[in-house]
């Protein structure tokens, strides 16, 4: 098939389109600007993986990025202009889709974002209306955390020494299990909503913070976060996680364990 990855210069669209690639798939990046030399995503290329240059905001370079695509993988992230890119733009690229004659579109969400009231929450939703009500037949899968969210917001609350803690409930997965069920689907075609994919072990965010702290050799206090009163609630009480959709896996600690080379190969970035 020939598969378009939209962001698959980042986490998941790289390790999306490295499954494709390998399974004989014909893949193409779809990004705002080239892949930097030396990157992951230029190694993609390097491999076989066509390149092209589109961006959301404004449409630009779709038409051209899309011809001839089978199917489309959206993997793109934008937490801070999560509206215009996911939602307003997930409108035009649905559209360059069907102009395209794209047959499937495969969509990735959060699970649990319904009951968790953050605005980049209310954008993933409004993403997802834009996929079941667009034009093109789709595929959606809802996954939890990935291993690497926390590991970068741990580092970043580390700057501030001190860990964030307390008992919201969280998730965490392995991304490259989440692209393998994405590229599964590109592959038995359009299926609506596809069963929700969850990591090997619910734990809170104190369990997890300690063992980001023991992995990294950090001594640093872990501090309970003061979540507003609906949203602790909701987090404590397991919103983002979904126990039955429990897959193996890494757990964080393991991830966490992994020599500094194996983690660079995951994560594609």
């Amino acid at each position: 098939m020939d598969v378009a990855v939209i962001g698959g210069t980042g986490v998941l669209g790289g390790l999306v389109a490295r499954t494709l690639l390998e399974g004989g798939d014909q893949v193409r990046l779809v990004s705002r600007s080239a892949p930097a030399a030396g990157s992951a995503a230029a190694a993609l290329v390097a491999a076989g993986a066509g390149h092209h240059v589109a961006d959301l905001r404004s449409g630009d370079g779709l038409a051209a990025a899309l011809g001839g695509a089978d199917a489309v993988v959206d993997a793109v992230n934008d937490p801070r202009g999560a509206k215009q890119v996911m939602v307003e733009g997930g409108g035009r690229l649905l559209a360059a889709e069907a102009a395209a004659g794209v047959g499937h579109h495969v969509a990735v969400s959060i699970v649990g974002i319904e009951q968790v009231p953050l605005a980049y929450y209310t954008a993933k939703l409004a993403q997802e209306r834009v996929v079941t009500d667009g034009p093109v037949p789709w595929s959606l899968l809802r996954a939890t955390q990935f291993h690497q969210l926390l590991d970068q917001a741990f580092a970043a609350a580390a700057r501030l020494r001190l860990l964030p803690g307390g008992a919201a409930q969280v998730q965490p997965i392995d991304p490259a299990i989440v692209a393998a069920r994405l590229a599964d689907a590109v592959h038995a075609g359009p299926c609506g909503r596809l069963p929700q994919l969850g990591g090997p072990r619910v734990q809170t965010l104190g369990e997890l913070a300690r063992e980001w702290r023991a992995a990294r050799g950090r001594r640093l206090p872990v501090v309970p976060l003061p979540w507003p009163p609906r949203l602790g609630r909701a987090l404590r009480g397991g919103s983002l996680t979904a126990p039955d959709a429990a897959v193996e896996g890494p757990a964080f600690a393991q991830w966490l364990a992994q020599p500094p080379a194996d983690v660079a190969e995951s994560v594609l970035r």
